[in-house]
């Protein structure tokens, strides 16, 4: 075939074989373009299920375009009539770009396989502890072998060059007096890493959890190789070294599952009749749709100088639920006790003695 190939260049001017070359290495490019979008498009409006054809469509198509031709182009080189000094030029830009490629291809690999394993561990469901807890381990092992794949790659590309051989191969060995001293001054974000393997395989959180951090109510939204971001309530994001987690205490509601009791604390006066707004509170969770059916209590759980302090717990199948719940049932069993007994509403008292003399 290099024979053949040989003779028609031959035939031509160089300067227009060179052209053919780059040319049929280009509308390779497109043709594969062309053959792959239309598949995407397909793909993307008959998305019911997953589909490792439609992940891999979706992750490769725009990489195939671009390897392809680079690996046709490689292979017309010995066959290019490229002076010598255009001829390594060319050789070593596309050496250098296969290697960009073909560790993209590993990550797009990664990728391929993480959207599988999200798949088939779903965590848009209610009891999703088991899903959390593995979807947690595949995005930190996802991002760890990302960062190993990006340092491998600069690597290789440092010892294709002669003159950076020697930084690609400390690079690669991480050895000597320079990987020390980066070690010392890293010294924490090391930690940061270390702590990060902990986090993911130990996992006193998990993404997705219900955290009480920094006094703040929110949920555990990113959890990256040296730090998490916890989504606050009200769209503020926390974002915190991963370290945190391993030397200070926070409050993770979710640990064990995903049920929560909810707590609603109210302030009345003494005459107030107890039982009847525990029927009151039962009454309203039967007809609610947040309350799980397992835990409806009222108690009356503080006696205080001027007021009683009643605590209705509740229990609700995950935390974003148990908020809403505990709003619901404030707002209506004070609403109860202002229009049914609004004489027992938290009161101060003054007595007036009538046989004191001015």
């Amino acid at each position: 075939m290099n024979e053949e190939l040989i003779r028609i260049s031959q035939q031509l001017p160089a300067w227009l074989w060179n052209v053919l070359i780059i040319v049929f290495s280009i509308l390779l490019g497109f043709a594969i373009k062309i053959v792959l979008i239309p598949l995407v498009r397909k793909e993307a409006i008959t998305k019911s299920s997953h589909s490792l054809f439609r992940s891999f469509i979706r992750r490769f198509n725009r990489l195939m375009g671009l390897l392809i031709p680079l690996l046709v182009f490689n292979s017309l080189l010995p066959v290019a009539r490229f002076n010598m000094h255009t001829l390594l030029i060319a050789g070593k830009i596309t050496e250098v770009l296969l290697i960009v490629c073909f560790a993209l291809v590993f990550i797009k690999s990664i990728k391929v396989l993480e959207d599988y394993l999200y798949h088939r561990f779903d965590i848009n469901k209610e009891n999703n502890l088991r899903e959390r807890k593995i979807q947690t381990q595949i995005v930190f092992i996802r991002k760890l072998l990302v960062a190993i794949i990006v340092v491998f790659s600069i690597a290789i590309i440092l010892l294709s060059f002669d003159n950076m051989r020697k930084i690609g191969a400390g690079l690669l060995t991480g050895v000597g007096i320079g990987g020390i001293i980066i070690g010392f001054a890293a010294q924490k974000s090391l930690g940061n890493l270390l702590a990060g393997f902990q986090i993911a395989f130990t996992q006193p959180i998990r993404l997705d959890d219900v955290l009480i951090v920094e006094g703040e109510w929110g949920k555990v939204e990113e959890i990256n190789l040296t730090y998490v971001v916890v989504n606050i309530w009200d769209k503020r994001r926390l974002v915190l070294p991963i370290q945190y987690f391993i030397d200070k205490p926070f409050q993770n509601w979710t640990r064990t599952t995903a049920e929560i009791l909810g707590t609603v604390f109210i302030y009345t006066d003494f005459t107030i009749p107890v039982q009847q707004l525990r029927d009151k509170l039962t009454l309203l969770l039967n007809g609610h749709a947040l309350w799980d059916g397992q835990v409806a209590v009222l108690q009356v759980t503080e006696l205080r100088e001027r007021t009683m302090e009643l605590r209705c717990l509740m229990s609700c199948r995950n935390a974003d639920q148990a908020f809403d719940l505990r709003c619901y049932i404030r707002e209506h069993m004070i609403e109860y006790i202002r229009t049914t007994f609004p004489e027992s509403l938290s009161k101060t008292r003054i007595v007036f003695d009538n046989n004191h003399h001015f």
